[in-house]
């Protein structure tokens, strides 16, 4: 998840480290733990968020594309233009879309993890399904 939000494996890794830091910091927190795994999955994106809004200015590497989740498709044409859309989100669209596409969250789960109403992760999901809709039939003509 946070390889997706930075496209970079040495960031993602760092974001990695600071999530592994923080989930033993804060190990207490944690109430039940079969919700460990959407835990994680919740320090990771605030990470990967936070690191984002820290380095706006810094350019990054060109993208490495080991192991990245769109393009695990037979169709990489389709896949390539997907991953180019996806990456124009927002980061809440893009990581509602994540969650439940890739990572095949419900909606329930997705509001609880992101803390937000369900409506509204229902909301984000269909308004960056529009976009996503809007600039592929523009790429289309």
């Amino acid at each position: 998840m946070a390889y997706i939000y930075v496209k970079n494996e040495e960031d993602a890794l760092d974001i990695v480290q600071e999530v592994a830091y923080r989930s033993f910091s804060n190990i207490k927190a944690l109430k039940n733990p079969e919700f460990f795994k959407t835990w994680l999955l919740k320090i990771t994106i605030n990470c990967a968020i936070t690191f984002l809004e820290k380095n706006k200015n810094r350019s990054t590497p060109a993208m490495e594309n080991k192991g990245d989740v769109f393009l695990e498709s037979e169709d990489l044409p389709m896949a390539l233009t997907l991953k180019g859309l996806i990456d124009n989100l927002a980061a809440e669209e893009k990581t509602v879309v994540m969650l439940r596409f890739y990572k095949n969250h419900t909606f329930k789960e997705i509001a609880e993890l992101l803390e937000i109403p369900l409506g509204t992760a229902k909301s984000i999901l269909y308004r960056a399904l529009h976009k996503l809709r809007t600039e592929f039939e523009k790429g289309m003509v």
